[in-house]
């Protein structure tokens, strides 16, 4: 039985679906034990592994991101992101690769000697390890440990290729085009956090490790094992780099529960004498944009006599209660997986695990991508035909209805039956088993992806 240590962030977005993963190894038959922030020990006990306290950042979101505690620093570089994004989506872009040092990898030295620390007490014989916990994945290098990589959202967040750079999107949807300027500024961006990544990856290894290999392009740095993707496997995904197997799981769903008896409640009344139902969640942290939840409540419930609304405010509720009535709710969060088993479409900010529940439920989306991986997951929906794809910042009183007049026509392209199809095909337990056999494999025998 090989014992596996699944390393998580402390972001709940990344945390479940790792826990989901982690969960999956167990019944598989692995002795697996969840390492991460002390606030996250109840994913582990639902998980039913063993917990292990490992804190690789000062960063934290246990749900909604800005009710979190964090030090004062933490929380205005959160309330300088959240202005970015009113500005449009370079300005956040920029606004994340200036910010990224301080997010990524403020103390890698420290995590380094917690991961030691970790391997001294386990001895796990691999370890499962986040894609943007670039920390956990130097000190693994540096320390000689076999690992998997789960990448938690868009596939190019794995570099590819030379060409390919961490924070400049894959591609964008046809709603959203910068000017060539701000995308010169961008490229200049993201290659200036490139070099100085792989220096500060450089820096360690020759302190702390000198017998380890170089740990080369920081951003590139991903287990030459196994990695997982929870994302479905699109024909136009940019290429993955050769040497470990790939994996494409779709979405970590492992840990979903049924819908609250409350909620199944709340629900039949808002269908009231048949009505449509939508959900509108842009995710833990940019929930922090009320305006535009307000927005696109709004213009739902002003241009449809027959549909009904369910908000998840986050930190905002409060601001928003004046939406709520008899189509229209707002709670901080939500039971998203259930909820859209029971709902007709979804407005999210295209996130990873919005984009790949929806294809499991089967729920068409509107799209508004704010930041990060969002505009390429964003392009892919638009691409699938399973989402209409808006920018949050120009929202007419129209967009959103007509948006949603589209997708509820029927007109669907086959491609994203087929995707959601692979989506509800797989998932933690076929990642599970893929990962097992491939980390039995001779090292330099993998090269497959699926």
């Amino acid at each position: 039985m090989p014992r596996v240590v699944v390393v998580s962030p402390p972001f709940s977005s990344h945390a479940e679906p790792l826990a989901s993963l982690a969960a999956a190894l167990r019944r598989t038959g692995a002795d697996v034990h969840f390492a991460c922030a002390p606030g996250f020990q109840d994913l582990a006990h639902r998980a039913q592994v063993l917990f292990e306290t490992l804190v690789v950042t000062r960063n934290a979101n246990t749900g909604v991101a800005e009710s979190t505690a964090q030090s004062s620093r933490d929380a205005q570089r959160l309330a300088d992101f959240l202005e970015s994004t009113r500005r449009g989506a370079v300005s956040a872009l920029l606004t994340q690769a200036a910010h990224r040092r301080d997010d990524m990898l403020p103390d890698p030295g420290a995590v380094l000697d917690a991961m030691r620390a970790l391997h001294a007490r386990v001895r796990a014989d691999w370890y499962v390890v986040d894609q943007l916990s670039y920390p956990v994945t130097l000190a693994l290098h540096c320390l000689r440990l076999p690992y998997a990589t789960l990448c938690p959202g868009h596939p190019s967040y794995v570099l590819g290729s030379d060409d390919a750079f961490f924070g400049m999107p894959h591609s964008w949807p046809s709603r959203i085009r910068p000017t060539s300027q701000d995308l010169a500024a961008l490229q200049a961006s993201v290659k200036d956090n490139d070099r100085a990544f792989t220096a500060a990856f450089a820096d360690v290894a020759r302190s702390s490790a000198p017998g380890s290999p170089s740990p080369g392009r920081a951003f590139a740095l991903t287990s030459s094992h196994a990695v997982v993707y929870s994302y479905p496997h699109l024909p136009w995904l940019p290429a993955r780099p050769h040497g470990p197997a790939h994996f494409f799981a779709g979405h970590m769903v492992g840990l979903q529960r049924p819908l609250p008896a409350r909620w199944v409640d709340r629900v039949t009344k808002l269908r009231g004498d048949g009505r449509r139902l939508v959900l509108v969640a842009l995710g833990t942290f940019l929930s922090a944009r009320d305006d535009v939840l307000r927005a696109v409540a709004r213009s739902i419930l002003e241009s449809f006599d027959d549909v009904g609304v369910i908000v998840a405010g986050g930190g905002r509720t409060a601001a928003l209660e004046d939406l709520a009535g008899e189509r229209c709710l707002v709670f901080p969060t939500v039971p998203q997986q259930a909820l859209l088993e029971q709902v007709d479409a979804m407005v999210h900010h295209g996130g990873a695990n919005s984009f790949t529940e929806c294809l499991r439920a089967g729920v068409p989306a509107v799209v508004l991508p704010f930041s990060s991986d969002q505009f390429s997951v964003a392009a892919d929906a638009e691409r699938a035909g399973v989402a209409a794809v808006l920018d949050p910042n120009s929202l007419s009183e129209r967009d959103v209805p007509n948006a949603l007049r589209t997708l509820w026509s029927g007109r669907r392209r086959p491609l994203g039956i087929v995707a959601a199809g692979a989506v509800r095909e797989r998932g933690p337990a076929w990642a599970a088993t893929q990962l097992l056999e491939a980390m039995s494999r001779p090292q330099g025998h993998h090269h497959r992806t699926g």
